[in-house]
């Protein structure tokens, strides 16, 4: 089949531009408002886009607490996210009023950063410390602006948990990373294989 996504008439009960563009990785960001509230929320539009600097991003669907307090702060950290982690992950999703802590809701520690004063989940296998770089609303072709956020964050500092580390790696069978898929579906990254790159 073939759709042009201007029209998007794929015919499906739901749109699978989210589940062909898949396993996404979670940034579950952590962030500390200006009056000192904590907020956590997990992000599957989240990547790594540099390592000199290591840089990492997310997009945030609309103006959220998020985005409203590293606007203010020029802070953030993304905790690991888990496939043991997965229930507590989905609670820091809830549509919660602005002040009230998802750490809270989902009975998670909140840990300061040691770089930066946003907190990150003292249960995640790792956890990056972010300074902004970049705040921006992409384009599309036309020019007109996206309601989504872009967040680009410098990683200043990282945490690693003693018991993430096997032979002196960060072992993905043991962390297991939790992705997100299309629709409701998730899946984790513990089926872990090797290939070597071709060289000539």
């Amino acid at each position: 089949m073939f759709y042009d996504t201007a029209s998007n008439r794929h015919g499906m009960p739901h749109d699978p531009f989210k589940a062909i563009v898949s396993p996404r990785p979670i940034g579950w960001i952590g962030t500390r408002s200006a009056d000192g509230s904590l907020n956590l929320a997990p992000y599957s539009f989240f990547n790594v886009i540099a390592d000199r600097p290591k840089l990492v991003m997310f997009s945030s669907s609309g103006y959220k607490d998020s985005v409203r307090n590293i606007e203010a702060t020029g802070e953030f950290t993304a905790s690991f996210a888990s496939r043991s982690l997965a229930e507590a992950v989905n609670k820091t999703s809830i549509p919660a009023p602005h002040g009230e802590s998802e750490f809270e809701i989902a009975g998670l520690t909140p840990v300061d950063g040691t770089l930066v004063k946003a907190p990150f989940v003292a249960e995640a296998f790792a956890a990056l410390e972010c300074r902004t770089t970049e705040m921006f609303q992409p384009k599309g072709l036309d020019s007109e602006v996206s309601d989504n956020y872009v967040v680009i964050g410098q990683v200043v500092g990282i945490h690693i948990r003693e018991e993430a580390i096997r032979d002196g790696r960060f072992d993905m069978a043991t962390v297991r990373p939790l992705a997100r898929l299309g629709y409701m579906d998730y899946c984790d990254g513990g089926d872990v294989f090797q290939m070597t790159r071709p060289t000539r």
